[in-house]
């Protein structure tokens, strides 16, 4: 179960326009480990527990909107559990797809 519920918080999470990637924090214990693997960036220890996700997000939107959407995400696919969403980085627009950035 937690297999499933971790994966599927992935990818709503990941599929959020101002979401760069999953980030497992500065020493990467963000995560949910599983059997031969683990999910970095969300940790659903289980049942009832809280939903713990870490986010790289692009610079420009509103924080506290973005993470208000996310975990209203999360919601709609763990239940009302409590979400902490933890915002690990913010990058330029122009550097989160990977291509540096342009002086000017």
């Amino acid at each position: 179960m937690d297999s499933e519920l971790a994966d599927a918080i992935a990818r709503e999470v990941g599929a959020h326009p101002s979401v760069v990637r999953l980030d497992g924090g500065p020493v990467g214990t963000l995560a949910t480990h599983l059997p031969g693997r683990r999910i970095a960036g969300v940790r659903v220890a289980g049942p009832g527990e809280p939903v713990d996700v870490g986010v790289v997000l692009r610079l420009g939107e509103r924080l506290p909107e973005v993470t208000g959407e996310l975990r209203e995400l999360v919601r709609g696919v763990a239940g009302e559990v409590a979400v902490n969403i933890e915002v690990t980085d913010v990058v330029a627009p122009s550097t989160a797809d990977g291509t540096a950035a342009t002086p000017r």
